[in-house]
């Protein structure tokens, strides 16, 4: 099926989705290079040559449900959809994360009539997706940002109080992501790091993290990943000389500070999976301009989540394979501010016992990690 690929009320691109697949098969005339989705086609090149269908179908599988998401293949099943892509189709691609959308060619639909932000949406498909069949298939509703949510973990968005909220499940034995969703914050709160604020929730035996959406109608997120697609990577540039390159190539302002923000912060709670989609910078959805770095978020995988032996060496990303590695790349730590070890440790020790998963040792494992983790970044702060 062709479709003209919008960005808000303007048209961007012309492509086609495969009714098989709902992969992009072919593209088109560019109608706005200036809004083409970042690092979809190299800068200051306009003409549908600078691009493929490749890299157009990988940003468009991007804001796809990842195929290994828990629980989706039943899902697809259920539905009779063959696919993640053909899923997103069903609600235009329409998403809480950005401003782009697909409009049928020959149709005259407009952004401000469907968009999830004024309009709302259905939560059908999101109750599902958690495993929960509350209608029969034929009267669900596919109108959902649920069906462009990124991420392994089972999730769904829903309004509260007239706010989009996010609520993100967890895995393995201990069900303990949410959990350090919400201590994550705490700490950003507490060393001056901007944030998403997480709470914990629950459903049945079920933990799951809420958080409001960052994002409003006047902006977007693009993660740190599309980013690094602005310019090519030189051969003597490490992972973060590249990405700085790319953010300024881009004019996105002040990333350094926020970068050295996110590696003391995953040190402190031993994130392993701070991945190139796992942060990201905001932009003007109108006028494209540059905002900065996005809050801290997504931070679940953390504080040894899978059951290795707490205090154990965790692996990093983006820009190193250790945390002792990548704690070297901070340069300026001017900006932390002292905060109470024992009250941090503290808390986070009080949230997880709220959890029928863990067991008062291991907390108190956690606990002492913690509570030593943060003293190092003091004592790092210190020294410089």
């Amino acid at each position: 099926m062709e479709y003209v690929l919008m960005h808000k009320e303007l048209p961007v691109l012309s492509l086609e989705l495969s009714d098989a697949s709902g992969r992009v098969v072919q593209i088109g005339q560019v109608h706005s290079h200036e809004h083409l989705p970042t690092g979809v086609a190299r800068p200051g090149r306009g003409d549908a040559a600078s691009m493929d269908s490749y890299t157009v179908n990988k940003w468009w599988q991007g804001r796809s449900i990842p195929a290994k998401r828990s629980g989706i293949a039943d899902v697809l099943s259920r539905l009779s959809i063959g696919g993640t892509s053909l899923l997103a189709a069903k609600c235009f691609g329409l998403s809480l994360s950005d401003q782009y959308w697909l409009c049928p060619k020959g149709q005259t639909m407009r952004w401000r009539e469907i968009n999830f932000f004024d309009n709302g949406f259905s939560e059908d498909l999101g109750e599902l997706l958690l495993g929960k069949y509350i209608k029969p298939i034929e009267d669900i509703s596919l109108m959902s940002p649920d069906s462009t949510s990124d991420g392994v973990l089972q999730k769904k968005w829903l309004v509260i109080d007239g706010k989009q909220m996010l609520m993100k499940g967890a895995s393995h034995a201990f069900r303990q992501q949410p959990y350090n969703e919400a201590i994550a914050a705490a700490v950003c709160e507490a060393l001056g790091i901007a944030h998403t604020n997480y709470r914990v929730v629950t459903d049945g035996d079920e933990p799951y993290s809420l958080c409001e959406d960052f994002v409003t109608k006047e902006t977007e997120l693009v993660p740190a990943y599309r980013v690094t697609l602005a310019r090519k990577k030189g051969n003597s540039d490490s992972e973060l000389t590249h990405l700085l390159k790319c953010t300024e190539a881009l004019g996105i302002p002040d990333p350094r500070e926020a970068i050295n923000k996110m590696l003391v912060l995953d040190y402190i709670i031993a994130n392993q999976d701070r991945h190139y989609n796992n942060f990201g910078f905001l932009r003007n959805a109108d006028t494209l301009e540059w905002i900065g770095a996005a809050p801290i978020y997504d931070s679940g995988n953390s504080l040894w989540h899978d059951g290795a032996l707490v205090g154990e060496k965790a692996g990093a990303k983006p820009f190193k394979s250790t945390h002792a590695e990548q704690i070297g790349l901070v340069d300026d730590w001017s900006w932390l501010k002292a905060a109470s070890t024992d009250a941090l440790a503290s808390s986070a020790g009080e949230l997880l016992l709220q959890s029928q998963y863990q067991s008062e040792a291991r907390v108190e494992q956690i606990r002492n990690a913690l509570r030593s983790n943060l003293e190092q970044i003091a004592n790092k702060a210190s020294a410089c």
